[in-house]
C-alpha cells in the first residue's frame, strides 16, 4: 500500500466506528493498543489499523462461560 492509498480517520470517526467514546479511544491510543498519528494539533488514525484493532479484539469461543453460570434449579431447598 502506498502512502497515497492510506485512508485517514478522525478520532471522532474512529470512536464511532468502534462504538466507543472518544475518551476510551484516547485511552487505547495512550496505552499503545491502537496506533495514532499527530499532524500538528490533529490526531488521525489509519482506517486499516482500526480494522486490525477490531480483528484483534475478537473473543475466542469458550472464554465467556463465567458470564452465564449454570442456573440454580427453582423449587428445591438446599440441604436436601
Amino acid at each position: 500500500m502506498s502512502f497515497e492509498d492510506v485512508q485517514w480517520m478522525s478520532t471522532a470517526d474512529a470512536a464511532k466506528r468502534l462504538g466507543i467514546t472518544p475518551r476510551t479511544l484516547y485511552r487505547f491510543i495512550d496505552e499503545g493498543q491502537l496506533p495514532a498519528y499527530r499532524f500538528g494539533r490533529v490526531i488521525r488514525l489509519k482506517a486499516a489499523e482500526v480494522d486490525l484493532f477490531i480483528d484483534s479484539c475478537r473473543i475466542e469461543p469458550g472464554t465467556l462461560e463465567h458470564l452465564y453460570p449454570e442456573p440454580v434449579p427453582h423449587g428445591g431447598r438446599s440441604g436436601e
